[in-house]
């Protein structure tokens, strides 16, 4: 059977159709290349997989950022370590390896502010992305007033799964305002709903023993909830000063 070969801009239309545009742009110059090299028609076709599977890897982890709605992108090589007095260097970088979010477990920054919390946090999120997991920032009292507004009219449920369906949520700002009694059971059933399906990154400046105040006094709550976080968790406590602090005049 006599096949007929498409000409190059039949062959471009059916690559932007299935979506290739790496072979597209290149499998011409590849061609090119090649012939020169006496490549075989297989080391041909692998260098154009390769360069489109790399493209498509490129364009997730860009979609997963994206999704993940970091305020600002952070990563462990920017992290000030000579700042804080006291935090377990090998233990945060242990956490890096992600194994973590595979055991579906969770990691508590505990200090106060300006120790690089956040920075952590969003630095395991980023990298996280980066490693195909799928991801949600979001600050602890946005998360209380979405579902708040979300309840009010009667979308509770679907709310709920944006911050249930990730593989991770970072959690950020704990305990730095109060939250109401509707806050705390919103905010419970979001930390109760990932138990053991999902991994939580969450930043306080409050010491455990400080957060029933968090939750508005109920003991009850605050107890379930740290019964979910600790039972697989990593507690970093991060001790010193402010770092965004540093350079004002001491009076």
């Amino acid at each position: 059977m006599k096949t007929t070969q498409p000409d190059t801009d039949t062959l471009h239309a059916r690559l932007d159709t299935l979506r290739l545009p790496f072979i597209r742009e290149h499998c011409g110059p590849l061609a090119t290349a090649a012939a020169k090299k006496s490549l075989t028609h297989l080391d041909y076709l692998g260098q154009l997989i390769e360069g489109e599977a790399a493209l498509q890897s490129d364009r997730a982890v860009a979609r997963r950022i994206r999704a993940a709605r970091f305020p600002v992108i952070k990563t462990l090589d920017g992290f000030h370590w000579n700042w804080p007095k006291k935090i377990n260097r090998l233990e945060v970088q242990d956490l890096f390896r992600l194994q973590f979010v595979h055991d579906r477990a969770n990691v508590i920054f505990l200090g106060l502010v300006g120790l690089g919390k956040t920075h952590l946090a969003t630095a395991l999120g980023y990298a996280a992305c980066q490693q195909g997991m799928s991801v949600l920032f979001a600050n602890a009292i946005d998360v209380i007033n979405t579902l708040n507004a979300a309840q009010g009219k009667g979308t509770l449920k679907a709310e709920l799964r944006r911050y249930t369906a990730p593989a991770l949520l970072v959690l950020d700002e704990l305990g730095y305002l109060p939250i109401d009694q509707r806050g705390a059971d919103l905010l419970f059933q979001v930390i109760s709903a990932r138990y053991e399906r999902g991994s939580i990154v969450l930043t306080t400046n409050k010491a455990f023993k400080d957060w029933p105040a968090i939750f508005n006094g109920d003991s009850t709550i605050t107890s379930a909830v740290l019964d979910r976080l600790l039972h697989h968790g990593h507690t970093v406590v991060i001790e010193g000063s402010s770092f965004r602090m540093k350079d004002r005049p001491k009076s």
